[in-house]
């Protein structure tokens, strides 16, 4: 009985090697052409469906697929994208800058220690190589708050261990099978991302607005952040002189290589990865007006929201999904929608980290409403098994389902 523990256990460890990272390809999704992802900010399921504010999001979670038993796995925002675009919050659970361009740093995957807002860390070390990602707990008592009652991550009950990571995303998959991505960031400047942490569209955190503009006393609105472009933190996107993984797969929405552009042109690639700017995503600032002001009150409910920021990041999803519906690309091959809120912003105990996510598809059954548990790994393994890529991290996890039913082609 020994012996036999034994070769149990070395088996287990062996397959757990084999499998640290990157695994099988994922099943139980139709082969995807193009998939949408559009990224909605900080509400919960609750805020947003039945929100007599949120006439479109509602129209379409109705009339097209469905989850409500869907949840973000941690805090703050980056952590989130950085796990549905890689599986992994690869170390960071803030949502600091990138410390571009740093080729000597130790990576928090190297490291073991967790980027985080509290206590404050530093920059963000360029991501690369392989290491352990961060634990996330049920309960979170040190990161977004100190001391209870504590901030729930997921469900209150689900956590991941600390794991084996490899430091890269679907981005990397993507280009390594010949298939082409885009990071398409609004207010994004038509110089590019490289170097810029905040964005109006034209002036970034570098520029010296007074100097260009005698007298003015307007501060940056921060409308692009890097926070909510992922693929940006990766030293293989940084650094890269490979156009199918460099920084010149982040553009805009507007000009002739930017999402609209694309949609009319019929030019998009496989992901298409879509970040309205910080007004309209419903995120908010506290200087882009009314319409764009931070929720008065936040308590997990629809009392105390802005309802012209909810409003207004409506009609801004209303016009992508109209966009991408009306462009060449929707009607050749199969093709999928994607809307996700990133996380529920008031996620203080007992309130839950469960958003909605919509899925539209040009093909098989509408109308489904999907009360399975899934997770953003759950999203990511998705569209691995719909580009038919290697499981990334924790999208290989046992316990992480693909969204078989909102996907489905019967």
């Amino acid at each position: 009985m020994k012996k036999h523990a034994t070769l149990v256990g070395l088996v287990i460890a062996l397959v757990g090697t084999v499998f640290a990272g990157e695994g099988p390809v994922p099943r139980g999704v139709p082969h995807l052409d193009h998939v949408f992802v559009i990224m909605m900010e900080n509400h919960s399921l609750k805020q947003i469906f039945n929100n007599p504010f949120a006439p479109f999001a509602n129209r379409y979670a109705n009339s097209a697929n469905s989850a409500h038993n869907y949840f973000a796995v941690a805090h703050p925002s980056l952590t989130n994208y950085l796990e549905i675009v890689g599986g992994s919050n690869f170390g960071v659970q803030s949502d600091n800058n990138p410390d571009w361009h740093n080729t000597g740093c130790t990576t928090n995957l190297a490291s073991g220690v967790a980027n985080t807002d509290n206590p404050a860390s530093s920059l963000v070390c360029p991501i690369r190589g392989t290491g352990k990602d961060a634990a996330t707990p049920a309960l979170d008592f040190t990161n977004e708050t100190s001391g209870p009652p504590g901030v729930i991550n997921i469900d209150g009950r689900t956590s991941f261990d600390a794991a084996d990571t490899v430091g890269k995303t679907i981005a990397d998959q993507l280009a390594a099978s010949g298939r082409r991505w885009k990071s398409y960031q609004e207010s994004l400047p038509a110089s590019g991302a490289d170097g810029v942490n905040f964005a109006d569209g034209f002036f970034t955190d570098s520029s010296n607005i007074p100097s260009i503009i005698p007298g003015e006393a307007q501060s940056l609105i921060k409308l692009y952040a890097a926070k909510h472009n992922p693929f940006v933190y990766f030293g293989a996107v940084q650094d890269s002189t490979d156009p199918a993984m460099s920084l010149k797969n982040v553009v805009g929405f507007s000009g002739p290589r930017g999402l609209f552009a694309d949609l009319a042109n019929g030019t998009v690639p496989a992901l298409s990865f879509i970040a309205p700017n910080q007004c309209n995503d419903q995120h908010g600032r506290g200087n882009a007006g009314p319409q764009c002001d931070f929720d008065p009150h936040n308590d997990g409910t629809q009392n105390g929201l802005n309802p012209a920021l909810i409003r207004v990041g409506d009609d801004a999803l209303q016009n992508l999904v109209t966009a991408i519906h009306s462009s060449p690309s929707w009607a050749k091959g199969n093709n999928a929608i994607v809307v996700v809120w990133d996380e529920d912003d008031f996620s203080i105990a007992p309130t839950t980290n469960q958003v909605l996510l919509i899925v539209d598809t040009n093909y098989g059954p509408h109308r489904v409403r999907s009360n399975k548990f899934y997770t953003h790994f759950s999203l990511t393994k998705t569209l691995e098994a719909g580009f038919g890529l290697p499981c990334l991290n924790h999208a290989c996890d046992a316990g992480t389902s693909t969204i078989s039913d909102l996907f489905a082609d019967h």
